[in-house]
């Protein structure tokens, strides 16, 4: 799937790529990334996905891991986008939004009844004052919806399609 993301240097979109994992070395935490990407792979029904430059096609810019929970509900097990990609001087923007919204497009095409179009994930992180950072970002930019008082989110179909129109159809 083509993507454009942001070259931060030169405040200019480039072509980008997301393709699947599962026949490369994915990114682990022995490499400053947060998840251990090969080890989560090989959790049953998993699918990994990777987005990267096409300056740089070697060079992982994020990942993510989607399931289909019961054969019937999408979800976002995990997103992570590259150390190279955090902080103020991060290579690349947007690498996160074309992630989520490429889960989005596969909730459409991967779902299943009343299921179809909408992306359920999980935020854990150490801390609750994280935790409630991170929902909030989740919710002011991709307008994820918390589900009561637990660490799940929903993403609508209405609000997938808006996601997948800004950052996969440009």
């Amino acid at each position: 799937m083509n993507a454009k993301i942001l070259k931060v240097e030169i405040d200019e979109m480039v072509d980008a790529k997301i393709k699947d994992g599962g026949r490369l070395q994915l990114p682990s935490i022995h490499e400053g990334w947060r998840f251990n990407f090969p080890k989560h792979a090989k959790d049953k029904g998993s699918h990994t996905y990777v987005l990267v430059s096409e300056e740089t096609p070697d060079i992982i810019e994020g990942c993510l891991i989607y399931k289909m929970k019961a054969e019937l509900e999408p979800y976002m097990a995990y997103v992570e986008i590259a150390p190279q990609n955090k902080g103020r001087d991060r290579k690349y923007d947007l690498v996160a939004g074309c992630l989520i919204a490429f889960a989005c497009r596969l909730s459409f095409t991967l779902g299943h009844g009343d299921y179809k179009g909408w992306l359920a994930f999980d935020v854990q992180e150490a801390t609750e004052e994280d935790q409630k950072k991170l929902m909030t970002l989740y919710s002011n930019k991709y307008k994820a919806v918390r589900i009561q008082e637990t660490t799940m989110m929903i993403i609508m179909p209405k609000d997938g399609e808006k996601l997948i129109e800004k950052y996969l159809e440009r």
